[in-house]
């Protein structure tokens, strides 16, 4: 396993990352426990939760992660595990979480940090990151600014002062974003700088092959900026393994969660999909250990964020994470994403 920098923090994060999102839904408890330590008897030691986790996120189980997470790290030595986590922002209908966030102000901020240590059963989280963007932004599949859906948000300054609190009393080291925009992040990090506060070190996005989008300009800043990319979704709901080529109806977040993945449900993906798999096979390889080796081999990427319902898939993930491509392959990817460019963004 090998070991980075996280942006311009102190912590040496595995090149690997465990996602959560499934666990205390998908799986139970002992399940989740034995895929933890399943990552980290192979060297993983990166892991990232939510407080809205598992996903699709609803009343009964919200927070139900955070706690799975925490029973597993009471055997652990603490300062072993880098532990992040995600604060639930505004706008996405989630009532249930502290009343339904009206934004990401002072108190809001400081009660969601309380409530991820308390189930975490921790005194501090190694990364704290905003899950989305307080303001008005397209995410989660909507693919264009929309100026008439502006809407009231706490200042970014306000934010990063908040955080900033937090980081000086201990309870978190580190500040990372999650489905950020460039002028947002910009904005996070000149703030910090004002305010003389440690700058934002990682922002998490979704970055796939039908989804490249944080090529076009985010690359440049996190460059220019010392902020490490934690993709997410480098499978694409699942459909970059190419289990649903050939049965629509396979087990899986598509078909379990149907209404969740509508950012993948776009014309071109299919196709998209199909040329992926078949560039795979011409290869030797399964469209999922394509898919995730490219993620896993981007200069910019700083862990790469998978996830796993099964030994056998986490088993299965990291030797993809570990494969390199021939530049041959890597040359045929960029062929094949000017044909399908960003089907999913």
């Amino acid at each position: 396993m090998e070991y980075r920098k996280l942006g311009a923090s102190d912590l040496l994060v595995s090149s690997v990352c465990l996602g959560t999102m499934t666990f205390g839904q998908q799986n139970t408890e002992a399940e989740s426990h034995a895929l933890l330590d399943a990552a980290f008897a192979h060297g993983v030691n990166f892991i990232d939760a939510a407080e809205m986790y598992p996903v699709p996120p609803c009343p009964e189980t919200t927070g139900a992660t955070e706690s799975i997470v925490g029973s597993w790290l009471k055997g652990r030595a603490r300062d072993e595990v880098v532990v992040a986590t995600k604060l639930t922002s505004a706008g996405r209908g989630l009532d249930w979480i502290r009343g339904g966030p009206a934004s990401n102000d002072r108190e809001t901020i400081r009660a969601a940090v309380d409530g991820s240590l308390r189930r975490l059963g921790t005194d501090y989280i190694d990364l704290y990151q905003i899950h989305w963007p307080d303001r008005n932004q397209p995410m989660f599949g909507q693919w264009r600014f929309d100026a008439s859906a502006e809407r009231d948000a706490t200042p970014i300054r306000e934010q990063m002062a908040a955080l900033g609190e937090l980081v000086k009393e201990g309870k978190i080291r580190h500040v990372g974003l999650s489905n950020e925009h460039p002028w947002g992040l910009m904005t996070f990090l000149r703030a910090a700088v004002e305010l003389g506060l440690a700058p934002v070190v990682s922002v998490q996005n979704a970055y796939n092959l039908l989804n490249r989008v944080f090529e076009q300009s985010l690359a440049e800043v996190c460059f220019r900026e010392n902020v490490g990319l934690l993709p997410y979704s480098v499978l694409a709901f699942g459909l970059l393994s190419g289990k649903y080529l050939g049965d629509p109806a396979a087990p899986g977040r598509m078909t379990l969660f149907p209404n969740f993945g509508q950012r993948y449900q776009k014309p071109n993906v299919g196709p998209a999909v199909a040329a992926y798999a078949a560039l795979a096979a011409r290869h030797g390889m399964q469209p999922a250990e394509l898919a995730i080796a490219f993620v896993a081999s981007r200069p910019f990427v700083s862990s790469t964020i998978v996830g796993a319902t099964s030994l056998a898939q986490l088993e299965t993930n990291l030797r993809a994470c570990a494969r390199p491509l021939d530049a041959d392959v890597l040359e045929e990817i960029d062929a094949l994403h000017l044909q399908f460019t960003n089907p999913a963004p």
